[in-house]
């Protein structure tokens, strides 16, 4: 098909070949939009382009996976310190029940001493006391008993001793180990 040419020799545009932004006229927009034509080789033939992959990670899932990342990191202290408080009432709320069954003890402890029969036997067995008229016993085993030099108590004095008697003691302590 031949163009039309105006007076002068040029050729008048056709309606679909100036770019998109340049048009001049109508400014009417095309029906549909313009799609990339595809590459013919050498022998007349198309050839096969592949399709375009889709990306792994688009735009939005990084954004999202971004923002629930910094969701996360500022939820975790708060939620760490709310965990240690709740172990915290925990351990107390346990303190608390050993210290009313420990009350409740010593409640029924004090309760025994307000008896006179309770009073009398506690004076018997720790104070040895016994009441007027009666005789007391005291039974010594003899198999306990054993004769304590008041030097080899602890905190007493020895008396001092040479000083060649502290180094022959010594040297027989040395020997034996």
């Amino acid at each position: 098909m031949q163009q039309r040419t105006r007076p002068g020799g040029r050729s008048a545009p056709s309606r679909g070949s100036a770019p998109r932004g340049q048009r001049s006229g109508g400014g009417r927009a095309p029906a549909r939009p313009t799609v990339a034509r595809r590459a013919v080789s050498a022998g007349g033939t198309a050839l096969r382009t592949r399709a375009p992959q889709p990306r792994r990670f688009t735009s939005r899932a990084i954004v999202l996976s971004l923002v629930l990342l910094v969701l996360l990191l500022a939820y975790a202290y708060p939620v760490r310190v709310y965990l240690a408080q709740q172990a915290e009432i925990a351990a107390l709320e346990q303190s608390q029940e050993r210290q009313a069954v420990k009350i409740a003890e010593m409640a029924t402890r004090a309760a025994k001493w307000d008896d006179d029969e309770y009073v009398i036997s506690q004076a018997r067995q720790r104070l040895h006391m016994v009441l007027p008229g009666e005789k007391s016993y005291v039974v010594v085993d003899p198999g306990r008993a054993t004769k304590t030099d008041p030097a080899d108590l602890p905190g007493a004095e020895k008396a001092p001793r040479p000083w060649y008697g502290k180094l022959w003691s010594s040297v027989e302590a040395a020997d034996k180990q």
